[in-house]
């Protein structure tokens, strides 16, 4: 159906039609807007949403592309920023890029193809290629990533200030020996979350633990946990970048039949629902997404289109899984 289809059963003209489904540019009676509105109703009519957003210049949705839709802090964060696109009145396009860059640029010209007004980013590569989104004027917030051009925004939480918070609570239980699951080492965010972990030692006067890179996984803290739980030198202790890793660890601390957190005491690094639900449940330095969120769909609203480099904070979890009581499920 279209509107002429519309106009024919109202008996008035296709700009009135018009006029009633645009909310002007002018004015329409009572009576012929009830007579449109009783129309489009018989006719079944719906407007072409995309035409019409096309024509004035943004569709009124949003590209959010995700390295793991399946890890639990990945799903967590795109729910909250679905929550704030929606409050907003647009529409949210999610991708998954398996951690593969090669389909991450794949996908991203691929929402770029459908003309969405903004894409949030978390990306599996250091250095994104942003320039085809620059030049198309589409405005781009990475999540968990610096930034690496003026002309693109990021969001990014207090990664160093995170982890050396994780560690030094650690080191309050009396824990000395503390080893770290990396991510891989050439993430910003792996960087970043290994000093602060060295920066919280070298504080204590403590040496550095032992550390392996393993990806950000189950399967590579499973891995993980085995090598460093079965050397001669076991730490007392582990901080995991994820917790997607803190969970294989706790695998791996079962299955060699080392006591979390009686011989070794565990925290982790975003606060998922994962580690609110694991045994022993996990402690943990908690992202902020509902906060993360809403300065991503914030910054792409912005009209003019603006650009700032956001650093989110951080709290503690204190769980069973470092030696603290026990506190409630829900994180």
């Amino acid at each position: 159906m279209t509107r002429a289809d519309v106009a024919a059963a109202a008996g008035t003209s296709v700009a009135v039609v018009s006029y009633v489904v645009n909310n002007g540019p002018r004015p329409v009676s009572a009576a012929t807007r009830t007579r449109v509105l009783e129309a489009i109703e018989l006719t079944g009519y719906r407007p072409d949403v995309v035409a019409r957003a096309l024509a004035g210049g943004f569709t009124h949705t949003f590209g959010l592309l995700v390295p793991d839709v399946s890890n639990r802090f990945f799903a967590e964060l795109a729910h909250q920023v679905e929550e704030h696109v929606y409050a907003s009145g647009h529409l949210i396009l999610l991708a998954d890029s398996a951690d593969d860059p090669v389909r991450e640029r794949e996908l991203m010209n691929a929402l770029m193809e459908r003309r969405v007004d903004g894409i949030m980013l978390a990306s599996v590569d250091a250095d994104p290629d942003l320039s085809g989104a620059i030049a198309g004027g589409t405005p781009v917030v990475l999540l968990d990533r610096i930034a690496p051009s003026a002309l693109t925004s990021s969001v990014v939480p207090d990664n160093i200030g995170g982890a050396r918070a994780a560690t030094e609570h650690l080191i309050e239980h009396g824990r000395r020996r503390i080893g770290f699951i990396a991510g891989p080492a050439a993430l910003p965010t792996s960087q970043d979350r290994a000093a602060g972990w060295e920066s919280a030692l070298a504080a204590a006067g403590l040496e550095r633990g032992p550390l392996v890179e393993a990806p950000f996984s189950r399967a590579g803290g499973l891995e993980a946990g085995r090598r460093l739980l079965t050397g001669p030198d076991r730490p007392d202790a582990m901080f995991a970048s994820n917790d997607q890793q803190a969970v294989g660890l706790l695998r791996a601390a079962h299955d060699l039949g080392v006591r979390v957190p009686q011989d070794l005491g565990v925290i982790t690094f975003d606060g998922s629902q994962d580690a609110a639900f694991a045994i022993p449940s996990l402690s943990s330095v908690v992202q902020p997404l509902a906060e993360i969120a809403e300065h991503a769909v914030r910054l792409l609203l912005a009209r003019p289109h603006v650009t700032a480099r956001v650093t989110t904070g951080h709290t503690l979890a204190l769980r069973a899984s470092c030696g603290c009581p026990d506190g409630p499920t829900a994180p």
